[in-house]
């Protein structure tokens, strides 16, 4: 609403609760939709919602002219509610299928909704903050194309242009993860689905704790807001801290071995959107995925190049990427330890090289032996590239041989990917490339 920013700055200056209370009442449908299609618990996603407009209430004189305000909400509740299931994700896991079901508002759901639902949220985290907001405003909020140009300060045609950009991006990650469909398909299962009806009463108890800016709030409530803030600035950082470099005694060849205080190294930046949570702290660097696939990734590209890492996870995967084109094309080697929950993988670990083309990835080597490392056991991997030939070693162990020209270079990172079903911890420590 063009409005949006006016009752915002309203409240910020005057206090104004009859402005705040219309925000509220304009937008808890759509934040208690994107936090139900995160957590599938009514009860959480009511207290997510809680959380999102306190945060708003808080963050009400800060917000940009050009913030479009629903995009703001739905990225905010995506942050709050990954946060949420970083808390209570082992019972969300038995209990996901269940509240699912029980909170669907039509008694036969639409196929391709059923199967979107629990990936529509990571998809929308995947695109760029333009795109995310015209997808939000022209499918959940019901503009038309011309409304959704203005908003971004752009013609009908261009509007119309980015839409459909986002949609083919979106139709490429749900095809990656098996399911079918076509873009208009897409486009009408989520303009008709993608909006659940709150409770009568959240929208009022909303507004009432927002505008107390969380003194009223709940304990659980308080820790929500207190990993959403943390979500959202490590999302918002530009800068990471300098990597130590030294230079060996030819001075031909750079080795970079990242500060143990501050492991992650300028001019590194996060592929595949910007809402995964990457952290660093006692030296070791902390990822954590919920929502699709997350690159933290060189600023710049490498053709040959030697990296090992110490990687230790507690339930998924800890992975690296490589030669890198952009987020859709490059090679991933995926680390699962023995024990893995994923179903798919029945409990087996293994090193696995993917080669990624289009958004596809397609498994071309894998390894796994007796004695391979278990979940929370730690494990040194080590990358070789050199021209079209790639060696990778396990514990010091080679293991796996590649041959393959199709990215001569690209650019280097570590990879993590998990879903709401099998989030993903993943932690790095003893980063060094050359």
């Amino acid at each position: 609403m063009s409005d949006d920013l006016a009752l915002l700055r309203d409240y910020a200056r005057n206090n104004s609760e009859e402005a705040f209370a219309t925000l509220v009442s304009r937008y808890v449908n759509l934040v208690y939709s994107v936090a139900l299609r995160q957590v599938c618990d009514p009860h959480l996603a009511e207290e997510i919602t809680q959380a999102v407009f306190i945060i708003l209430a808080r963050k009400a004189g800060s917000l940009g002219d050009k913030t479009i305000l629903a995009g703001w909400l739905c990225r905010t509740a995506r942050y709050a509610s990954a946060n949420a299931l970083t808390i209570q994700r082992r019972r969300q896991r038995r209990e996901q299928e269940a509240y699912m079901q029980s909170t669907l508002n039509e008694p036969e759901t639409d196929e391709t909704w059923t199967q979107i639902a629990p990936l529509l949220d990571a998809a929308m985290g995947q695109l760029g903050s333009k795109d995310h907001d015209a997808v939000v405003l022209r499918f959940f909020e019901g503009r038309n194309f011309k409304e959704v140009g203005a908003a971004l300060g752009a013609s009908e045609d261009a509007a119309k242009m980015r839409v459909g950009r986002a949609l083919e991006k979106m139709h490429r990650y749900f095809n990656r993860r098996g399911i079918s469909s076509t873009t208009a398909i897409l486009a009408g299962t989520i303009s008709a689905n993608s909006l659940q009806v709150a409770p009568a009463t959240l929208a009022a108890s909303a507004t009432a704790v927002a505008i107390s800016k969380g003194t009223t709030a709940s304990g659980s409530t308080l820790a929500l807001i207190k990993g959403a803030l943390k979500l959202m600035a490590w999302a918002k950082a530009k800068t990471a801290v300098v990597v130590s470099a030294c230079v060996l005694a030819a001075g031909t060849t750079t080795v970079a071995v990242w500060d143990p205080e501050n492991p992650i190294p300028a001019g590194w930046s996060v592929l595949n959107g910007d809402r995964q949570a990457w952290s660093w702290s006692r030296g070791k660097i902390h990822a954590y995925s919920a929502s699709g696939d997350s690159i933290l990734a060189s600023g710049r590209e490498y053709g040959d190049f030697t990296l090992s890492v110490i990687a230790n996870t507690t339930n998924r995967e800890a992975s690296l990427a490589f030669r890198m084109q952009d987020a859709d094309n490059g090679y991933i080697l995926v680390y699962s330890p023995d024990g893995t929950p994923c179903p798919w993988d029945k409990g087996v670990g293994h090193l696995r090289l993917d080669k990624r083309t289009d958004g596809n990835d397609v498994t071309v080597a894998n390894y796994h032996a007796p004695g391979f490392p278990s979940i929370g056991q730690p494990a040194r991997i080590k990358v070789v590239a050199r021209g079209p030939r790639f060696e990778f070693a396990l514990n010091g162990k080679p293991v796996l041989q590649f041959e393959d020209a199709s990215y001569p270079v690209g650019r280097i990172g570590l990879r993590n990917f998990g879903d709401t079903n099998f989030p993903s911890d993943a932690t790095f420590s003893e980063v060094a490339f050359h």
